[in-house]
Formats: structure tokens, sequence, C-alpha cells
């Protein structure tokens, strides 16, 4: 049975790129708001009559800290009634009904193989939450790659903060992919994501376990493209957005 709705009361705004912006949930009925990394919450927006044409789910972006503030990255969407309600109507006191936590997109409790995350857009956020939750409380884990595909430079989510963690956590590899940019840094790669992880496996060919957060178009390609590389469907995880 679904938890029931809850009020949450954005408390911060903030613009992360020329397009998203990251909006802070408090939940001021709960103490402290219990998630796992990886899940979602689904928000009750006034744009409908009919109320699942009013829910918009978003994953949450923020590693779980004991609180009951939870961060979202959403993207606006052209044409999207639910993020244009977000980007529009919304301001820092605004009330929204939300449902959650939600979701099975989580690492598993033990972390026995090589983990890729591969994403796309704002794909990145639950994958943000895991690293976060991983260093925070030294879980241990193999090696973890983050593949993050955009457009261009000012597209990457979270970049600086990744980055940084790149140096501070042991097996952890940020690889900020980018399909319109001529040239890029050491560290960062030219094209889409998919290179990426396959020249990654062909290099060093482990047992793995690959997450998939982003558009369908990247999602159903890469379940391809790592099925041919002998993985097994059991060893693909995914989120899709859209």
């Amino acid at each position: 049975m679904l938890d029931p709705w809850k009020i949450g009361k954005v408390v911060r705004i903030e613009n992360e790129t020329a397009n998203t912006r990251k909006f802070w949930i408090e939940i001021p009925e709960v103490e402290k708001f219990d998630f796992t990394a990886g899940q979602f919450v689904t928000l009750d927006l006034p744009i409908h009559e009919q109320k699942n044409k009013r829910w918009r789910s978003y994953s949450i972006a923020s590693a779980p800290d004991g609180t009951n503030v939870i961060e979202l990255v959403i993207v606006l969407l052209e044409g999207g009634a639910g993020t244009n309600y977000l980007f529009n109507h919304v301001s820092v006191g605004t009330e929204i009904p939300l449902r959650g936590p939600l979701g099975k997109f989580v690492l598993p409790e033990n972390i026995e193989t090589d983990i890729f995350l591969i994403c796309t857009g704002t794909g990145i956020a639950p994958f943000r939450s895991m690293i976060n939750y991983l260093y925070k409380h030294n879980v241990p884990f193999k090696n973890l790659h983050i593949i993050f595909g955009c457009r261009k430079f000012n597209d990457a989510l979270y970049r600086n903060e990744l980055d940084d963690l790149q140096k501070k956590i042991n097996n952890f590899f940020y690889h900020p992919t980018f399909s319109r940019e001529d040239e890029v840094k050491e560290g960062e790669h030219k094209g889409y994501v998919h290179n990426v992880y396959e020249k990654l496996v062909q290099e060093n060919k482990q047992p793995a376990r690959f997450y998939l957060c982003g558009w369908k178009n990247m999602i159903d390609e890469a379940k391809e493209r790592i099925i041919a590389l002998g993985y097994d469907k059991k060893d693909i995880h995914l989120e899709l957005y859209g």
C-alpha cells in the first residue's frame, strides 16, 4: 500500500544551468524523511482536473541525511505542463502535495561487482544521491563509474561536485561526455555515453551491474550494447525519463 500524500514546502530554489533548476522541499510533518539513494517522489501539481494527469515523478538528487528536506533537479521541458508550472508558478513557500519515497532503482546492500551508472540530463539525480551516500557512510565498493552524457559543457549538472568527489574517493571515476563540443580536457570524452562504457568494459572485462537513467532512446540502445558485450539482462537496471 502506498504511503499517504504529504505536504511539501519549497524552501529554496536555485538555477543549475540555463534550463535546469534545483528545488529544495521540506516535509514539515515528519522529522526525518527516510529514503534510499536512487528513489523518487511523485508531486501532485495543479495542472489538470484528472489526478493521474497531475502527477509528476522526480528522482531525489540529495543523499539521505537525517533531515526532512530533499533536493530535486528538474529540466524545463518545452510544452511540459508540469515543468512549466514548477518554473513559472512555484516560489519559496509554495506548498506541493507529494508521495514517496518510491522505486527500487537502488544499489545492492553489498556491492560485489563493478558498477556503471550511465545517464543523460537530469538522469544524473539518483546517481548523485548514490555516490554521496556511499561517500558519507564510507560504504565499500569495487570500481564505480558515472558516465554522464550531455551536449555542452554548461549542461553538465553537478560537475564541480563530482570532479571533487572523484579526487576524494578511491575507485570512483567520473566520465563527463559531451556530444557537441569539439575539444575536451583530460578525463572528459567527446561523443556519446555508449563509446565510454564499451571501452571501459573491453579494457577490463569483469562482472558488473549497469544502472541506466535518462531518455528512452539512450536506454534502449544501452541495453542492446551491454547485452552484446556479454552481460545478462539481470545485470541491467533502469529508470526511464519521459
